[in-house]
């Protein structure tokens, strides 16, 4: 289909199934697509073999900075997502205009790593395409425009859905849909790791790679183990949102950095590579020596790691027995813990912004126990995540925005399915 044809499936109706399963308005979606086919066919006129896309954010829902130690997590992909409008060039080159940013231009050509890239997005673009060519697909060039309404700096993992849906495009363009959903995860976390330069699990790509609720034990990163868990919030009476307190994630590479590092000490010294492996009883036995060759930091974060780690198997469980007032109140203790011991609600390079603190802040007075909340992704800036009781839910946007500017509580559903072409 060319530009026209596409518009007019949408408009008359072509995609409204897969419009409401993945967002609930159609009439919304519909405005939507229809907006970026036509700032695609503004940037790249005259083309045909016009395609859809879309992969979604994320929402961590236990196990805070957990799966780069090789951890486990519970995971939704949200219905907040990156769409893109595609079509084939038959060259040599990827041409990517995300609205907002400057074009991004890949040579299929010379697919290795660029440090003068990191931060970039065609870091991830020549990243996912360096593993796609490394599989055997029979890279070709093409022309996309995207347009995301995932909160950028916001914790719902921006990035891993651009990069999930860069493997999606090559995935179903050129691979004949042959890599699978975990395969694109790992595809896009690599390009995050080696060609971004961020240091990161595989949790983000994984959820929204994934879709649905999902749990997943990363044990053997090669060889993930996940469980898809049915959870329906509005059964139990609860809204789940984020509230984005205004920080931005951009500058804070270096501490997302130090967790790992610092976890990786601590593993090292107790003789293993990551802390999933590690002897907890040696490690609370050695603490006095772990202090003096890590530090207090170090150890305080590994102690979140062991707690955390166990905390996600009791979420799970009681998700699956439906015990959800269970399920809240080891939310507020995975939260209680970030704070305490993972350390991670705001950057000693600026101390003086602390909107995740004031957030919880905030919502613990008002929850006043009924509910949870908690710091939400990476943390240091960005966003909380709370289980609000639906019957309160106005209330509480008008208090938190009050704070933190209209629309910075931002309700999120889980999306049933992660990246994919509609069809």
């Amino acid at each position: 289909m060319n530009t026209t044809e596409i518009r007019q499936a949408i408009q008359n109706g072509k995609y409204d199934d897969r419009f409401v399963m993945l967002y609930g308005d159609a009439a919304a979606a519909k405005k939507r697509y229809c907006q970026a086919v036509d700032r695609f066919e503004e940037i790249f006129p005259e083309r045909e073999g016009i395609r859809i896309f879309s992969a979604p954010g994320r929402t961590e829902i236990g196990g805070n900075h957990t799966d780069h130690q090789h951890g486990s997590v519970l995971a939704g992909a949200v219905d907040l997502d990156v769409i893109a409008v595609v079509a084939p060039s038959g060259d040599r080159t990827i041409q990517i205009q995300s609205e907002g940013f400057k074009m991004a231009a890949v040579t299929l050509d010379d697919l290795e790593p660029d440090p003068a890239e990191h931060g970039h997005a065609t870091a991830l673009i020549r990243g996912v395409c360096s593993r796609f060519a490394a599989l055997g697909c029979p890279l070709s060039g093409f022309r996309a425009y995207t347009t995301s309404n995932v909160l950028k700096g916001s914790g719902l993992s921006s990035s891993a859905a651009f990069e999930v849906l860069i493997g999606n495009i090559i995935n179903e363009m050129f691979f004949s849909g042959k890599a699978d959903a975990i395969t694109i995860a790992k595809i896009s976390q690599f390009a995050e790791r080696e060609y971004f330069g961020k240091p990161c699990g595989l949790l983000d790509q994984m959820a929204s790679s994934l879709g649905g609720f999902t749990y997943a034990d990363f044990h053997d990163p090669n060889d993930p183990v996940t469980e898809k868990i049915e959870l329906d919030l509005h059964a139990f009476g609860y809204t789940l949102c984020v509230v984005d307190t205004g920080g931005n994630h951009a500058d804070l590479t270096q501490d997302y950095a130090d967790i790992t590092v610092e976890c990786s000490k601590i593993s090292q010294a107790l003789g293993v590579e990551f802390l999933r492996d590690a002897d907890q009883e040696r490690f609370y036995e050695r603490l006095a020596d772990l202090r003096q060759s890590c530090g207090d930091r170090a150890v305080l974060r590994a102690f979140h790691f062991f707690h955390e780690q166990q905390r996600v198997g009791d979420q799970k469980a009681a998700l699956k027995a439906a015990d959800f007032q269970t399920f809240l109140r080891l939310v507020n203790e995975s939260g209680e813990s970030s704070y305490d011991y993972l350390q991670n609600l705001y950057s000693t390079s600026s101390v003086s912004e602390q909107g995740l603190p004031l957030a919880l802040a905030l919502t613990k007075r008002f929850l006043k126990g009924d509910g949870a909340c908690r710091v939400h992704g990476g943390g240091f800036a960005g966003t909380i995540q709370c289980y609000i009781p639906t019957a309160r839910l106005d209330a509480y946007k008008t208090m938190i925005e009050s704070v933190f500017g209209e629309n910075s509580c931002c309700i999120l559903n889980i999306r049933p399915v992660g990246g994919c072409e509609l069809v």
